[in-house]
């Protein structure tokens, strides 16, 4: 790196565009952004220190300080990407504590930042258009909820925590007021708006519950819990009339020397304004601090209010009034007042109050003035100085005189000491000043506006001028290093005048673009210049010509420097590279690194050189330029870098910038060639007067001594007239004294008399006191003198009975150490054998452990793999009979359909046929009958025939017999075997295929034409029969059906129930096995200290070996609890067993289907072996 180093040492300036950009860190320090720097400043020492911004950063954004006064976060936009770095400011020098850059959502830039109460947590506010609400836990860098507060793109200017409650947050913008809480991990809405929305700027919280809340239309409300409850209006008023006005602007011109102006008329500006003012308009209420007795906010431009509680209602009142001054330096002193007021704070002991404007001021007032200052609004002072509120386009350096020249597009000209860090001089003008130059001395200034170039005489207390040149928008001029001369820039053109006769000597033409920098060498001979048009160029000023050139179309120049021994011109331009030029020539190129230079300049030593970039940034380096990276860069600027110098002895570089900061910084060379320059002559203290100021002063003087001497006399008269007043006085008070003093006199005398009483009485008192107790305490003497003689006596007794016991406890202490040092002997031989013992015993166990891991291992992996591979086999078991029975219920579902119908069409044909056999058996009976008439009539004829005819009788019987009795056989025997048929169909009532065949076989057997024809003819009460019995038949199938369906139910709940209980018995044996586990582990430790206690307890009185009965009782007792515990288990899985086979029984009903397959009992023992 170099050895070239800058230390900042202190920054005139103010960025106003930051938000919350004030804050108090104790009573006397305050913290507020500069540059790309926050600086702490003490407000009684007058000393800064700062805090550098992040590196590549492009500016800072939103500020906030914890209520702990420990911490400060500073939003900044860092190579296009938000940030946020929160530093530690109890350390010296502050230190980055986190860097929060890395984030999981969308943003572009944070507008606000606020701590938590106990500065634990960070709430952060993005700009359009996500405009997210970010709550964080800092430290850890954790997000704890995220919101988005606006859907149409509306401008959000503050957020808040509740001062008393880490997850109440306030968000206010353009129509936004929001109250926020954080809860069950989010951040939740928590008031809903009413009304029209407004343009809410700034609020504040005034206690737990209270919010004030300002708005761009002069409103202000009080919000509770988010609900309205107060609301007023600001109105704008005159702070002084229009004759005050004239005063102060006649005694300003009698001050100050201003050009004439082109035009008598007021400007149209100033006529829009007063318009405004004369029409009461609502100011904007853009910032609002609350302290203990109320609040203070702002009222319009240039204006503060405050509001104090008022006692009976919920309400506040205005108290005081407080104003910006009026500056009798501005070019307008009537409207320098009207800057709006961004923020403002109250010290921690609320005895100063501070506020930033726009125009980049800072100013403050103390308290207690205000209430001094009653009828009248108070004025606000200069925290520091009037800063630049615009660029910074000028700046220089004297030898004689630490002064410092800055200009700015403000319209301002400002004369800064940069030893005691104050400002001389400032004054505004008219016109823009684009460039500045002091004279060696310290006594001339040359300015150039946008209308005339002007030299001017620094006074001690005015910035004076005495010639103008008619040189319109002169961007250069520089005074030569013997002051001689002065250069200015007019276009492309350089004109050179004398400082002594101010003429004209030289016009340098050259130049074919504007000509952006001009430097001089050390002895004046020559003057370098460069220009947008590339070229750079070295004049000889005796002879008015270029002496070298070089030109390098495709750079645009920005700055030119010359060495010490005018050898070497230094150029930076817009080809982001600083060249070395000389005889015409580059002789090398420094890259900038992707930066482009705005500005270089070199120390009178010609070792060190500084150049400003683009982005605010001043690096150092040495002389000889390096040729790789080997530079200082230090953050410096929020803004490109405009103008660098260097004072005469290199003891200080000066840089401004865009963003209208002036920074000054102390230089160090650690090579130690460069020894610090000493001054043969020290800083001139001489100033200019103008003869007219000191004869005005003169008479001034004269008649304040005048006025004096008449005051005196005044003065004199009047206490004159007062001592006699009080002559008189004090002669009545005299009187009047004497008289209480006798009066008092008498009362004393009175008050003795009682008091010489008093003390004869308490004197008595006292006496007899004394007697009583003189009394009293010989008796109590003698009673004691008796009671210590009896209890000596028994001291005595005591004693020798003391002696005696302690000779006894000796000797017996002496038996117990010989009895207990040979026990202890004995057991220590005894231990240290057993303990032999136990440790072969210890390490064979821990042999068989290790082998019994391994082996139990092996057997849980393979067991493992045996039980995955049987799990696999199963589910693929299963998975395919599944598929068969859901393929196979499918097939039988559609087979059971179309058996249903055919079984309706077989019962059909055999009700039918049932019905004709029935009528072929009436038919028969009706036959038989008619056969049995017959019988009986032929009968009656055998009776009837004569007896002399035996043949007639034999004919008679025979031929009736044979025609009756042959049908009534064959009919009896074909009932009997469709009887029997019909009996074997019966039997395949279950299988409907083979019931099929036999009824179709029956019906073909006994089933003719001739029936089949004569059951056509059946009567309607036949068929009326078989529709009932149909009937009846398909309702007893359909309560079949509902039955099958509600079995089917029944039995998948119970499986279910069975189911889960079969779990519940599962986690409850193993619950029980975890408990034996421990019981087992438990009972172990107690025969440890059962033994142990056994052991020591028998060792004076036992032998040394130890008795093994209590261990083996105790072992017993394991065994039972053991057995208890398995015979437990066993009853278990024999309830699990009888439940599977109930469920494997309620699987084989058709039409049954459990919902799942509970465990084996294989995978119940591999369970259990693994708990074990």
């Amino acid at each position: 790196m170099s050895t070239v180093v800058a230390q900042a040492q202190h920054i005139f300036g103010l960025c106003a565009r930051v938000a919350n950009n004030l804050c108090f860190f104790d009573e006397q320090i305050i913290i507020f952004p500069c540059g790309n720097h926050c600086v702490k400043y003490n407000v009684d020492q007058k000393w800064q220190k700062f805090i550098p911004g992040s590196e590549k950063s492009q500016g800072m954004l939103a500020l906030a300080i914890s209520p702990n006064r420990r911490y400060l976060a500073i939003s900044e936009t860092v190579q296009d990407r938000a940030a946020i770095t929160i530093y530690e400011l109890s350390s010296v020098p502050c230190r980055k504590r986190k860097v929060l850059s890395n984030f999981d959502f969308v943003v572009q830039k944070f507008v606000s930042l606020a701590f938590s109460p106990d500065s634990k947590y960070l709430v952060a506010q993005t700009g359009a258009p996500e405009s997210n609400l970010i709550y964080w836990m800092w430290e850890k860098q954790k997000v704890m909820a995220i919101v988005r507060t606006d859907t149409q793109n509306n401008p959000i200017y503050q957020v808040s925590f509740n001062p008393q409650d880490n997850t109440q947050i306030c968000v206010t913008g353009n129509g936004i007021f929001k109250l926020f809480r954080y809860a069950e991990g989010a951040l939740k809405q928590t008031n809903f708006q009413r009304g029209e929305p407004q343009n809410y700027l700034a609020h504040a919280w005034i206690s737990e519950d209270r919010i004030i809340v300002g708005t761009d239309m002069g409103k202000l409300f009080l919000f509770e819990s988010g609900d309205q409850r107060w609301e007023t209006s600001i109105v704008c008023k005159e702070a002084i009339s229009e004759t005050k006005q004239l005063e102060v602007m006649q005694e300003s011109e009698s001050l100050i020397e201003f050009p004439a102006p082109s035009s008598p008329d007021m400007s149209s500006e100033q006529l829009f304004v007063e318009k405004s003012e004369s029409q009461n308009l609502m100011p904007k209420v853009s910032a609002i601090a609350a302290y203990s007795k109320g609040f203070a906010c702002s009222a319009g431009l240039g204006r503060v209010l405050l509001y104090e509680k008022m006692e009976e209602k919920d309400a506040y009142r205005e108290s005081r009034e407080i104003r910006i001054p009026l500056d009798q330096h501005s070019n307008d002193p009537s409207q320098s007042d009207k800057q709006e007021i961004l923020c403002m704070c109250f010290s921690p002991s609320e005895e100063t109050l501070i506020v930033s404007t726009n125009k980049n001021q800072l100013y403050s007032i103390t308290m207690s003035l205000t209430e001094i200052s009653k009828g009248e609004p108070a004025q606000f002072e200069f925290l520091m100085y009037p800063l630049h509120s615009a660029p910074i386009t000028g700046l220089a350096a004297c030898i004689r005189k630490p002064l410092i020249a800055t200009c700015s597009l403000d319209r301002s000209v400002r004369i800064w000491n940069y030893e005691t860090n104050n400002l001389e001089l400032y004054k505004e003008y008219q016109e823009e000043a684009y460039t500045v130059s002091l004279h060696p001395s310290g006594h001339f200034t040359v300015v150039g506006f946008a209308d005339k170039l002007r030299i001017m005489n620094l006074l001690i207390n005015d910035i004076r001028s005495f010639k103008e040149f008619p040189i319109r928008g002169c961007r250069e001029c520089a005074f030569s290093n013997g002051g001689h001369l002065f250069a200015a820039v007019n276009g492309n053109v350089i004109h050179i005048y004398t400082s002594t006769s101010l003429e004209n000597i030289a016009n340098l033409k050259g130049h074919t673009g504007k000509i952006r920098s001009i430097a001089w060498n050390l002895d004046d001979s020559k003057l370098i210049s460069c220009g947008t048009d590339g070229a750079v160029y070295e004049w000889n000023l005796s002879s008015g010509k270029r002496e070298t050139e070089c030109v390098l179309k495709s750079c645009s120049y920005n700055c030119v420097g010359i060495s010490p021994d005018s050898k070497i011109i230094f150029a930076v331009g817009s080809d982001q590279t600083l060249k070395e030029i000389a005889d015409s020539s580059v002789l090398r190129e420094v890259s900038a690194f992707d930066v482009i230079y705005t500005a270089v300049v070199i120390s009178h030593s010609g070792r060190m050189v500084f150049v400003g970039t683009s982005m605010g940034t001043i690096r150092s380096m040495k002389y000889p330029l390096p040729l790789h990276k080997e530079f200082n860069e230090y953050q410096a600027h929020a803004g490109p870098v405009t103008k660098m110098t260097i004072t005469f002895d290199d003891q200080f570089l000066l840089t401004s910038a865009e963003d209208g900061c002036l920074i000054t910084w102390k230089v160090y060379d650690k090579d130690g060639r460069g020894v610090k320059r000493e001054r043969e002559v020290g800083f001139a203290e001489e100033v200019l007067v103008t003869k007219t100021d000191m004869e005005e002063k003169a008479q001034i003087m004269l008649e304040l001594k005048t006025r004096v001497e008449e005051l005196k006399m005044e003065n004199e008269y009047q206490l004159r007239l007062k001592d006699m007043n009080y002559t008189e006085k004090i002669k009545e008070l005299t009187d009047k004294f004497i008289q209480e003093m006798e009066s008092l006199k008498t009362k004393n005398q009175v008050l003795r008399t009682e008091k010489e009483k008093q003390e004869v009485t308490h004197n008595n008192y006292v006496e007899d006191l004394l007697e009583k107790q003189s009394r009293e305490l010989q008796d109590i003497e003698c009673c004691n003198n008796q009671k210590l003689l009896l209890e000596y006596e028994k001291y005595q007794e005591l004693q020798l009975k003391s002696q005696r016991m302690q000779e006894e406890y000796e000797k017996q202490l002496r038996d117990n150490e010989e009895t207990k040092s040979q026990a202890l002997e004995e057991l220590t031989e005894y231990y240290e054998a057993k303990l032999h013992e136990k440790a072969s015993l210890l390490e064979e166990a821990q042999d068989d452990a290790r082998q019994q891991l391994r082996e139990f291992e092996e057997t849980k992996k393979q067991i493992e793999e045996d039980e995955d591979r049987e799990i696999q086999d199963i589910k693929t078991k299963y998975e395919k009979k599944l598929r068969d029975e859901k393929e196979a219920n499918l097939r039988l579902k559609g087979e059971t359909g179309i058996m249903r119908k055919k079984m309706e069409a077989e019962l059909e044909r055999f009700h039918k046929q049932n019905t004709q056999l029935e009528l072929n058996i009436t038919e028969l009976w009706q036959k038989l009958r008619a056969t049995d008439q017959e019988m009986r009539r032929e009968r009656q004829k055998v009776l009837h025939v004569p007896r002399g005819d035996p043949s007639a009788l034999t004919s008679g019987l025979l031929s009736p017999g044979r025609c009756c009795l042959a049908p009534e056989r064959d009919m009896e025997a074909l009932v009997k075997r469709f009887k029997i048929d019909l009996h074997n169909c019966v039997g395949y009532i279950q299988e409907p295929r083979q019931l099929k065949e036999k009824i179709r076989a029956l019906f073909d057997k006994y089933v003719q034409q001739a029936d089949m024809v004569e059951i056509v003819g059946v009567d309607t009460d036949l068929q009326q029969e078989y529709v009932r019995q149909r009937e009846h038949l398909e309702r007893n199938l359909a309560t079949l059906k509902k039955k099958v369906l509600k079995e089917n139910e029944l039995h998948r709940s119970d499986n279910v129930r069975i189911m889960q209980e079969n779990v519940s018995l599962i986690k409850e044996i193993n619950e029980l096995r975890r408990e034996l586990k421990i019981t087992r582990t438990q009972v172990h430790d107690l025969e440890s200290a059962l033994r142990l206690t056994k052991k020591l307890r028998h060792s004076d009185v036992s032998e040394a070996a130890p008795t093994l009965e209590k261990p083996t009782t105790v072992g017993i007792v394991r065994l039972n609890e053991e057995e208890e515990t398995e015979r437990i288990i066993e009853m278990q899985r024999l309830e699990i067993r009888r439940l599977r086979d109930h469920i494997q029984e309620q699987e084989q009903i058709p039409g049954l289907h459990p919902p799942g397959r509970l465990p084996s009992l294989e995978s119940d023992r591999a369970l259990e072996n693994t708990s074990n």
